[in-house]
């Protein structure tokens, strides 16, 4: 673990623009979260905003007011904003100005490299603080192409893909991978973004910030590394976008590379239009079920809901109609856990044995 941290999320925590600080609330292995920064929620439970469950991570309304109140101050500032276009936005460069000037380490996975930023960097080097852009890509000397070694990896891969990005595909991927592993099932996970990295997830890549033509050598290499050094019994993959996302469009890599042997489908039923773009409307659950079937030529094996703007007694209704509809199991793993994805993956780990 990396140390104490506190949370960047200035006017969108508990949302889809939050969703990198949702994800370190919920769970990281990289730090430990004292604090949320977001003056709309300040005063509130973060884990009680998100999933009502209390998780004594306070939202704090100011950086100053965060290091006023805690006991042991933290080490590292991480933004935990993920905006469209992963821009800074200018009202938060203040923000950002104090904790550097406060001496704490600065952990970004924005789109914008803030070490490149004239003033930062000379702040930075002056308080002698490490900005770490995690989206910056690896040296092309290190990156790999596709070689067809996967085929040597034994354990069954199942992708977490989605009908829409920032639709909860990583919060499912990581609740069933510490399900499979309180289940006495050894699971690696391949993170693919830079909420996976922030969580200290092991293996993976920034999907999102590399060359294209390295793309599926490096979801291959990082595959074939957890399978090498972890010999798990199943490997999960963590979507990125969806296969009809106008803007991010995502999963054929993770299929055609991964060698999938079957997909977990997020959705949210209440959404309407594909995120951040309201001139686009959603394609129904039904045809991503094809895409992804003709694609993989493998099974969507169950469906999992996000359950944004829909009441409970909704989704209870929700996962009834999926499952007579879909003839798939289908759950909430916010609200219902993670067990019949838990039976699902086992079906697959005895179709494979």
């Amino acid at each position: 673990m990396d140390g104490k941290a506190i949370v960047f999320c200035e006017g969108a925590f508990g949302t889809p623009n939050g969703k990198t600080a949702n994800g370190l609330v919920r769970y990281t292995a990289r730090y430990e979260v004292v604090g949320v920064i977001d003056s709309t929620r300040a005063g509130e439970d973060a884990g009680e905003v998100l999933d009502g469950q209390v998780s004594n991570i306070p939202i704090f309304a100011s950086l100053q007011e965060a290091l006023s109140s805690l006991t042991v101050p933290p080490i590292y500032f991480v933004i935990g904003l993920a905006p469209d276009g992963g821009q800074l936005p200018t009202s938060a460069r203040k923000t950002l100005r104090e904790a550097i000037e406060a001496g704490l380490q600065v952990d970004s996975g924005l789109h914008q490299f803030l070490g490149d930023d004239p003033e930062f960097s000379e702040l930075a080097a002056r308080h002698r603080v490490r900005i770490r852009d995690v989206r910056r890509p690896p040296d092309r000397s290190q990156l790999h192409f596709f070689s067809g070694k996967i085929d040597q990896v034994k354990a069954p891969r199942i992708a977490v893909l989605g009908t829409d990005s920032a639709i909860g595909k990583r919060t499912t991927t990581v609740r069933l991978n510490l399900a499979l592993k309180a289940a006495g099932i050894r699971s690696e996970m391949i993170g693919t973004g830079q909420t996976s990295w922030l969580q200290g997830v092991r293996y993976g890549l920034l999907l999102d910030s590399l060359i294209n033509d390295f793309v599926t050598g490096e979801i291959e290499h990082a595959i074939y590394e957890a399978w090498t050094n972890e010999h798990p019994e199943v490997i999960l993959l963590e979507g990125q976008g969806s296969l009809a996302h106008p803007a991010y469009p995502g999963g054929f890599e993770l299929i055609g590379a991964g060698r999938v042997d079957g997909v977990i489908l997020q959705h949210a039923p209440s959404r309407r239009v594909y995120d951040g773009f309201d001139d686009y409307p959603m394609g129904s659950l039904d045809r991503e079920i094809q895409l992804i079937e003709l694609l993989a030529q493998r099974p969507v094996i169950a469906l999992t809901i996000n359950h944004e703007g829909m009441t409970r007694e909704e989704v209870e209704a929700t996962v009834i109609d999926y499952e007579q509809r879909f003839q798939r199991p289908t759950v909430d793993v916010l609200w219902h856990g993670c067990d019949k994805l838990v039976a699902a993956t086992r079906s697959i780990l005895s179709s494979a044995g």
